[in-house]
């Protein structure tokens, strides 16, 4: 899987990162950096791998809340909320991090008003997504769910007129829609044969 719940920019470059101090952090995969309730001491962007911020509900089950590649931030709510995070990390490959201090961020975010235009931007569009998914999860079908993750990520990553192949294995299309991977299996084959998607052997578009 490598279709990226993302905004669409990438958020402070690197050498300005290194520039105020920020240093390289390596996790294995599956290593965990951080978990739901841990206080938040740091900025994070991803420099090279695949993060997954997510939650556990007290059966087990897995609700991904954000998934973070090369250029992207993650856990910035906490840090400057001031409050413990509400999700974990854990690295879904092999992945470095930068890292900077919350102290030394500020410092960068003073000297640079157009990275913290930047970073109000990104913070807004992931809230518009989180609420955009807790209606579907609360009012809608499971088919109307999937048909608005996809046209999410369509519109986000897609190129315009053209069919958007879905990367998303099914269990990830659970995991991001709330709902269980026997349920999305079913309904994407409804969805095929109501013509809504169309298949190219394995391949799925929308």
């Amino acid at each position: 899987m490598r279709t990226i719940i993302k905004p669409i920019f990438v958020m402070i470059n690197e050498a300005l990162l290194l520039k105020y101090g920020a240093t390289l952090k390596k996790l294995q995969k599956e290593q965990v950096l951080f978990q739901e309730g841990s206080s938040s001491t740091f900025y994070y962007q991803v420099r090279s791998g695949e993060m997954v911020m997510f939650n556990l509900s007290d059966g087990g089950k897995e609700f991904i809340q954000g998934i973070f590649t090369e250029g992207q931030s993650f856990g910035e709510p906490a840090l400057f909320g001031g409050f413990p995070y509400p999700a974990s990390a854990r690295a879904l490959q092999p992945t470095v991090l930068l890292r900077i201090s919350y102290e030394r961020l500020l410092v960068l975010l003073k000297d640079h008003f157009e990275i913290q235009v930047s970073i109000l931007s990104n913070l807004s569009k992931r809230l518009a997504y989180k609420s955009m998914i807790m209606k579907e999860i609360s009012s809608y079908n499971p088919e109307h769910r999937i048909l608005t993750l996809l046209d999410f990520l369509k519109k986000e990553q897609g190129e315009k007129g053209t069919p958007y192949e879905v990367k998303l294995s099914r269990q990830k299309i659970a995991d991001l829609t709330g709902l269980r991977v026997e349920t999305v299996i079913r309904a994407i084959q409804s969805l095929k044969q109501k013509e809504e998607l169309f298949a190219k052997g394995r391949r799925v578009f929308r």
